[in-house]
């Protein structure tokens, strides 16, 4: 456990930037990890099954290269990016509309506990024993943005409090980075109001991390892992081919057997090698490209 001032050399150097940024922090953790530039995930609190999938699909991608990922440890997309990060074996920070000993919501307890047993960290400017209240969460939120290079936002609504965070984050001089949805979904419209405002639009991790390095000039010495070449670049000729006949909509194996000219068996091993390398995965009925 430990408490840092402002004028401590530990302090975030990200966070002290901001506008009134805390005076005191009170922090549980590896507090190594607040020195490695980081990625903000947070959305909607109430997310449709596809919007929980894709945060947390994002969040392992980007911890798995190194890129620790801040959010909030609300329900929600909060918590699927946190869990992300985590199953993928990366570090995540949660900073905290509470003080650090008072875990709110009480379901996401053993979440905090499993941020702390890998390296993570929980975050408050907010003393010991403060409990949860309605205008400590958008406060907190200028923290989440302040600690990170960048935010993602994933699914929200026009009202959400996420884009209270990408408000933040535009103030605060850092990218704002938005999933797109379907046109038919309201949670998804708080993302599509800022791609309409100049939000970058995310298709995969690459679309953020490219935008991040050129931000900041110290990330690649950070997590040189991240810009390793594409999976893609790996595949020989025919792996490329069978993945190319591949999109976001269901296909079937006899649709890529006519599509692709190859064998029955030669479409189910490359498929297997997709599956391996996290480029397609199985649906019921057949196979959608990640």
């Amino acid at each position: 456990n430990h408490i840092l001032t402002l004028d401590d050399p530990r302090y975030p150097s990200l966070l002290s930037e901001i506008h009134a940024p805390p005076f005191i922090l009170f922090i549980s953790g590896n507090i190594e990890t607040l020195a490695i530039p980081g990625l903000a995930m947070v959305g909607s609190r109430k997310p449709t099954h596809s919007g929980l999938e894709t945060a947390r699909k994002f969040a392992g991608e980007f911890a798995a290269v190194g890129l620790p990922i801040t959010s909030g440890l609300a329900i929600g997309i909060d918590t699927a990016a946190h869990v992300g990060a985590l199953e993928a074996g990366g570090k995540t920070i949660a900073v905290l509309g509470t003080g650090v000993d008072t875990i709110y919501p009480m379901r996401n307890i053993s979440v905090a506990e499993k941020i702390l047993e890998n390296d993570g960290l929980l975050v408050s400017e907010f003393p010991l024993g403060t409990t949860a209240k309605p205008e400590n969460f958008p406060q907190r939120n200028r923290i989440i943005s302040g600690l990170s290079l960048g935010t993602l936002i994933v699914e929200a609504n026009e009202r959400s409090g996420s884009l209270i965070t990408a408000r933040y984050a535009l103030e605060q001089g850092r990218e704002v980075f938005a999933i797109p949805g379907s046109i038919y979904n309201g949670a998804a419209r708080g993302c599509h109001k800022l791609l309409k405002e100049g939000a970058k639009l995310v298709e995969n991790i690459d679309d953020v991390l490219n935008e991040l390095a050129t931000f900041s000039a110290n990330l690649q010495a950070y997590i040189p892992s991240a810009f390793s070449k594409n999976k893609e670049n790996k595949l020989d000729r025919d792996h490329k081919k069978l993945l190319e006949c591949i999109g976001g909509d269901l296909i079937t194996i006899d649709m890529l057997v006519e599509r692709s000219g190859f064998a029955v068996a030669t479409v189910m091993s490359i498929l297997t090698v997709l599956e391996l390398n996290s480029l397609v995965k199985t649906i019921p009925g057949g196979y959608v490209r990640i």
